[in-house]
């Protein structure tokens, strides 16, 4: 004899046919995490477009705690927020990286 009981929800657990896992057992905390771009937004703060960049890293940030309080729907948003932000921020700072370049190459000295 085992010493547990026979517990439907234990047997639930181990099987894993695809009666056992259905949608209504799912809940948000099953949810994937929705990208917050945190990577994107730190490689960002290496251009010089600064006001920019730290926007971007606080939308992530933002994403992040959205995510931790149960906001699945404002996390996403903030994320893609970051993502954009980021983008135009590292777009940003490498027209100012040519623009001193050709500056700097050009002038006659």
């Amino acid at each position: 004899m085992s010493q547990y009981a026979p517990n439907s929800d234990f047997k639930r657990a181990l099987d894993s046919s695809p009666e056992a896992n259905t949608e209504d057992d799912k809940t948000e905390e099953d949810a994937p995490m929705p990208k917050n771009y945190l990577w994107l937004t730190i490689v960002a703060c290496f251009c010089p477009a600064y006001p920019i960049n730290i926007v971007a890293l606080v939308f992530s940030i933002m994403s992040q705690n959205s995510y931790n309080e149960g906001d699945l729907e404002g996390a996403r948003r903030l994320g893609r927020n970051a993502k954009w932000v980021a983008i135009a921020s590292i777009v940003i700072g490498l027209l100012i990286i040519g623009i001193s370049c050709a500056v700097h190459f050009t002038r006659n000295l």
